[in-house]
Parts: C-alpha cells; structure tokens; sequence
C-alpha cells in the first residue's frame, strides 16, 4: 500500500484561495488519514480519506487536536 501524501491543496470555501493542509499524526490506526491546515483568511480545512465513519467525526469536529478512537 502507498503511503499517503503528507500536503495537499484544496480551494478555501470562503476567500476561494489555495490552502495547504497537512496530513495529520495519529495512531498507527491505517483506516483514517487526517488532513488539516488554515487558510490565509483563516479559515480552517479539514480532509481525510479512509473509513467513512471516522472521516465524518473528523471532518464535522470542530477539536484543534482530533484522536481516532476504536
């Protein structure tokens, strides 16, 4: 399996600008790749990609510091 690449770009919802986001550290949990970064509006934007449960809590949370839980 690939390993996930560590930035990504996306297009801010709210100023329409590029924003980079970073895959984020979690557990060694393969089912759930976080990706977060803020916008130069400030704007904050979350991806991940993986168990669609655990992407929804994630993308939906509004924790600076989100942990996947089993």
């Amino acid at each position: 399996m690939s390993k996930p690449a560590r930035f990504l770009t996306f297009k801010c919802a709210k100023c329409d600008k590029p924003v980079k986001v970073q895959l984020q550290k979690v557990s060694a949990c393969s089912h759930i790749q976080p990706y977060q970064g803020i916008c130069a509006c400030g704007e904050i934007k979350r991806h991940a990609t993986g168990n669609p449960e655990a992407v929804k809590s994630f993308i939906e949370s509004n924790e600076l510091h989100w942990h996947h839980n089993h």
